[in-house]
């Protein structure tokens, strides 16, 4: 606001200049422009404003994961988003360590493909977790076995199908996990001296904290660069922002697993006959053979159903649903 000119400061310079009191010549900026210095090594593809979107789409992939992976560890796990940056492939690859975990995650539509990368400690701990221990890393970090990769490609495929939601705002993507590798060198996707854009989450897992880096390269996200601002996201952005919590939640509930049980009939025999029952005696029920049975999910229940096999098992077909009502 200084440089705004108030109207008597105005009438005042004109005088000055109509009278020669004031050259216009002395009033030519005479400071050379400053020239910024171009990398061509490292062109400057990606703007603050496409990582901060980025940065934005990972925060509510974080909840996501902080919301899913519980299901499979049986342990809180907190993520936050602790930064963005645009680099090198080669600077990003030449930083991992032997061994490391990677997800070469197939981002169609989009062309080629982008790298999860798990810190090996937080590995081991969901390998521990996973496999009935506390979720404790590894003193000294070793080689994956082919059982510890395959329970890790469990939980990679679970990763990369949660990428789905926070991108829709942008566009809908169908990724897919082609790979795990263990070795940076065997995951060379792109050029070495082709941009990318890494966003890092941190990850605690009960009390083992780590890194997971999300690389994403330029060429992949080049169709949609322009849309990775955030006016465009949350221009976008779904009016039904509850439902989706919604959705998401009852996916999960719809993961758990539940008891399912048929009642053949019910009878009442003394102890002493309890105790001598021998392999082919007979327990009279207080069902017939036409009886429908009840089917209890939970303690509830909530069908009737006439007994029967399939294949070499056996079987009911449910016959009526039980409702609350009822």
């Amino acid at each position: 606001m200084s440089d705004i000119l108030s109207q008597e400061e105005i009438d005042n310079l004109m005088k000055a200049l109509s009278s020669g009191e004031l050259d216009v010549d002395d009033m030519k900026d005479t400071k050379e422009k400053q020239v910024k210095d171009y990398d061509f090594a490292r062109p400057a593809k990606f703007s603050k404003e496409h990582l901060r979107t980025l940065e934005i789409i990972f925060e509510h992939y974080g909840r996501l994961l902080a919301t899913n992976l519980p299901v499979y560890l049986r342990k809180n796990v907190q993520v936050e988003v602790m930064n963005s940056e645009a680099l090198t492939y080669s600077e990003f690859s030449n930083a991992l360590s032997n061994p490391v975990v990677l997800g070469i995650t197939n981002f169609a539509p989009l062309a080629g493909n982008i790298v999860l990368e798990l810190a090996p400690n937080l590995a081991y701990a969901m390998i521990d977790r996973m496999l009935g221990g506390q979720g404790a890393p590894l003193d000294k970090p070793r080689e994956f076995s082919e059982i510890e990769l395959a329970i890790m490609e469990r939980v990679f495929s679970t990763c990369v199908e949660l990428l789905r939601v926070p991108w829709e705002n942008v566009v809908e993507i169908s990724p897919r996990l082609e790979r795990i590798e263990t070795n940076s060198q065997f995951a060379q996707i792109i050029s070495p001296s082709e941009m990318i854009a890494l966003v890092t989450l941190s990850i605690t897992i009960g009390d083992v904290d780590g890194l997971m880096n999300i690389c994403l390269p330029y060429v992949s996200l080049e169709e949609i660069i322009d849309k990775l601002n955030t006016k465009y996201w949350f221009s976008t952005m779904q009016d039904k922002e509850d439902g989706s919590y919604e959705e998401a939640v009852e996916m999960l509930i719809s993961k758990a697993e539940i008891p399912v049980k048929a009642l053949l009939g019910k009878s009442s025999i003394s102890v002493s006959d309890f105790a001598s029952i021998q392999i082919g005696d007979v327990i009279r029920l207080d069902t017939k053979v036409e009886d429908e049975l009840s089917i209890y999910v939970g303690n509830i229940r909530k069908f009737t159903a006439l007994p029967g096999s399939t294949g070499d098992k056996y079987a009911v077909r449910i016959t009526s649903v039980i409702r609350e009502e009822q």
